[in-house]
């Protein structure tokens, strides 16, 4: 990244920094329905992996997938009012904070079951094959689908078919409250699982944007050049618990502390700084962010709520829910 992407990748983290804290303080408000996965923390890997992509490459995530959707193009308010269950939600209230999807821009979804997108991503793979197009279909999931079932089928049947399909482990250490080192029984749970299956194993630092920019460019570029699938494993490390319901005082306060230090954000910002941007250039993309996201809070708590005649369109691809056999 020159110094203008790097700055534009800075903004684009702290817009999802501060909508993830503005969905965290509305759900303390009572204004978020449901619970809330936040991704603090995780925001260099979407960032980084969509500074790689192309518009038109498809992107897979898990309940955890509110940075994915707003790195392909969702913006704050759109996120923000379907947490709230807005009209002008992304799925007009239909999604909720699981379920983010912007089919527009490639971001096909996000899945509550654990592992189950991975083979939808293959398929996503398949369809550019058939189609003869070189997209490429990207599947982020956490270190706890590593020992899911559907990981396995999925790595097995892209590299049998060889499908322009690039797998991206979020490994923020722990699935749900259990650290992914006590199950599992390799050190690297997504990366060293790459070699049974014949394809590439990477692990990059996933709180590093640039790193991640680079290592799905490579890889995503070998992908199209038809060498197959491969597998990332970008360390991270979530800032809040697994969901709202967890204070996750589980986590060692030494760990917590060593990992807050490594900040997605303060790691660019020092990138920044190295580059020769000046401090006040920093200053105003954060200000920036934050009056995107106030603007973005506002208009959702404006929004009118969903039209209950909508509850049962899109269901099938016709736009309606009436049964067929």
């Amino acid at each position: 990244m020159d110094r203008a992407e790097l700055l534009a990748a800075y903004e684009q983290m702290a817009v999802i920094r501060r909508t993830e804290k503005a969905a965290h303080d509305l759900f303390l408000q009572g204004l978020v329905k449901g619970t809330t996965h936040l991704a603090a923390g995780h925001e260099a890997i979407a960032v980084g992996a969509s500074a790689a992509l192309r518009p038109d490459d498809y992107v897979f995530a898990t309940y955890r997938g509110h940075h994915h959707a707003m790195a392909r193009g969702a913006t704050p308010q759109e996120c923000l009012a379907e947490l709230m269950s807005r009209a002008t939600g992304l799925c007009r209230a239909k999604g909720g904070s699981m379920h983010l999807t912007k089919a527009s821009t490639g971001m096909l979804g996000s899945y509550a079951i654990v592992g189950a997108h991975l083979p939808m991503a293959a398929g996503a793979a398949w369809s550019a094959r058939l189609r003869g197009t070189d997209q490429v279909a990207v599947a982020f999931f956490g270190d706890g689908a590593t020992n899911i079932g559907a990981f396995h089928e999925a790595l097995n049947l892209a590299a049998v078919w060889k499908l322009p399909v690039l797998f991206v482990c979020e490994n923020n250490l722990y699935m749900e409250y259990t650290p992914i080192a006590d199950v599992t029984a390799v050190a690297r749970p997504a990366a060293d699982r790459a070699p049974a299956y014949g394809i590439p194993g990477e692990v990059v630092d996933g709180n590093d944007v640039v790193a991640v920019e680079e290592a799905v460019a490579r890889l995503a570029g070998r992908a199209r050049a038809g060498d197959g699938p491969a597998l990332l494993e970008a360390q991270t490390y979530r800032h809040f618990g697994h969901s709202r319901a967890d204070p996750a005082t589980y986590r060692p306060a030494e760990e917590v502390e060593r990992w807050l230090k490594h900040d997605p954000l303060d790691l660019a910002r020092g990138r920044l700084v190295e580059m020769g941007v000046p401090a006040e250039t920093v200053a105003e993309a954060d200000d920036r962010a934050s009056a995107v996201v106030q603007g973005a809070v506002d208009a959702a708590k404006a929004a009118p709520p969903p039209d209950p005649d909508e509850a049962l369109t899109e269901v099938w691809a016709d736009g309606g829910a009436a049964w067929r056999t």
